[in-house]
């Protein structure tokens, strides 16, 4: 599942592939249907990979015998070379979050104009992935991945020199873009040449570099700043996450099962069409954008909090709040426990009362206050994402790969409408202004998922009085 930049990206590709003729009755569902829950189907615990799937699903890959196992030299080499990748592509993400008011008060911008050095690369990423997923079919994996990431630290390179803010800006946006290979390549490389059996411990690494790269980068960009300015900062975090694609480079095998395939851009059009025309789908798009918009809005901004009195935080210590996100990977490794209890529904009301209780605890002018409002808004964020992402898969009947990557731009648009608003409230009214707007789009989250709870409650009771009559 994928968990904002602390966790694995929703990817499509291949690895939708992999299972998608041999669990088509496990994790088929119907839209609208389910326990009432408006968010997708509740999977019963056989829903979920078991062996038998897995091993139908070896039998009826080709050449899967011939694929990466643990215990093969170029195993090991994929695993660390997928990490050194995540790592590289969350540090340069977000590498100017935690330095934005540094970067405020040298280019003399305001928090609305600073916030979209974040925001205009999470939406670079949102619009890009769909189509360089596509040419990672014709093209190859690996490949994309190397050109990606490859522009990206090169953009990573020239950004400490921008002269303005409309500089840094457009640099950041087209970084953005440039890394919208990796979560476009990734777990399909995988896919293609990992044996099914080991792909979910393959993509482990993978997802701790995203969650270690998340977190670091923005702590070495902010201790970096803090002696010597946000300008050395970024460098840091580039020549970083340069050494991260080298090391990719010289450890990723050679694609050895990948067989190119034309682009149809007619059938794609037709699958993201009918995505967009599934209210459940579109309804789960909406709740993972709206808790973006609050996870977005909060960690972009909190940063001007800090800084300012009462508090008084220094860059490196502001930089250092954001080892919070581990409590979103905690958090996304206990969701599938908490979701057998409390169900999705359940489980997005969850997320939706504890980030709200941190947004209203952040507004004490207290420390210990808001870095516990802090962690009860990662916490409840990660719950509400990580259920909203999976049910896309559960949800989507054919074009799996197509519906988690609308998910990922959905997610990625909230992250930058999420950091634009959230600092323009900031800018007006100051942190109350920003919990304000947070506390709508979890409102707006509540709307959504009760209104569809009532949509699939009706479905459900028609469909039984058609099966009665």
């Amino acid at each position: 599942m994928p968990s904002a930049d602390t966790g694995a990206f929703a990817v499509p590709g291949a690895a939708d592939r992999t299972y998608e003729t041999t669990s088509e009755t496990s994790r088929q569902t119907t839209p609208e249907s389910g326990r009432g829950t408006g968010c997708g189907p509740e999977p019963s615990d056989s829903a979920e990979p078991s062996a038998g799937p897995v091993e139908a699903a070896e039998a009826a890959a080709p050449g899967d015998a011939t694929k990466l196992s643990p215990g093969d030299p170029g195993h090991a080499r994929m695993r660390l070379a997928l990490f050194a990748a995540g790592l590289a592509t969350f540090a340069l993400l977000y590498s100017t979050q935690a330095l934005l008011p540094a970067i405020s008060r040298d280019l003399h911008a305001d928090p609305g104009l600073a916030s979209w050095t974040v925001s205009g690369a999470t939406i670079g990423l949102a619009v890009a992935v769909l189509p360089l997923a596509a040419l990672s079919e014709r093209f190859g994996r690996r490949r994309v991945l190397t050109v990606s990431m490859a522009v990206a630290v090169a953009l990573a390179l020239a950004a400490p020199f921008a002269p303005d803010m409309g500089t840094l800006i457009a640099l950041r946006t087209a970084q953005g873009a440039a890394i919208a290979g990796v979560p476009a390549s990734a777990m399909a490389y995988l896919a293609d040449e990992v044996r099914a059996r080991h792909l979910v411990s393959a993509t482990g690494l993978f997802v701790a570099g995203n969650s270690v790269g998340g977190m670091s980068g923005r702590v070495l960009g902010g201790w970096v700043t803090d002696a010597w300015g946000w300008r050395p900062g970024l460098a840091a975090v580039a020549v970083t996450s340069l050494l991260c694609v080298v090391a990719f480079r010289l450890l990723a095998p050679q694609a050895r099962h990948f067989r190119p395939s034309p682009l149809h851009v007619r059938a794609l059009s037709r699958t993201v069409s009918a995505h967009l025309r599934n209210p459940l789908l579109v309804r789960l798009y909406l709740i993972g954008m709206l808790f973006m918009v609050v996870f977005g809005g909060v960690y972009t901004v909190i940063g001007y909090r800090l800084v300012a009195e009462p508090f008084g935080l220094s860059q490196g210590l502001v930089g250092s709040v954001f080892v919070i996100y581990l409590v979103g990977t905690a958090t996304s490794a206990a969701a599938g426990r908490l979701n057998a209890r409390l169900g999705r529904r359940g489980m997005i009301y969850g997320g939706i009362v504890t980030a709200s209780s941190g947004l209203a605890l952040s507004l004490l002018d207290s420390l210990i206050a808001v870095v516990a409002g802090l962690v009860l808004i990662t916490a409840g964020f990660f719950a509400g994402h990580a259920v909203a992402s999976a049910a896309v898969s559960h949800t989507a009947k054919e074009g799996r790969a197509q519906a988690s990557a609308l998910y990922q731009m959905a997610y990625y648009t909230g992250s930058s409408l999420g950091g634009a608003l959230g600092a323009v409230a900031f800018a007006a009214g100051g942190w109350a202004a920003t919990v304000l707007m947070t506390l709508t789009a979890m409102a707006l989250a509540g709307t959504v998922t009760y209104f569809g709870t009532r949509s699939a409650a009706a479905v459900h009771r028609r469909r039984l009085a058609e099966a009665r009559a």
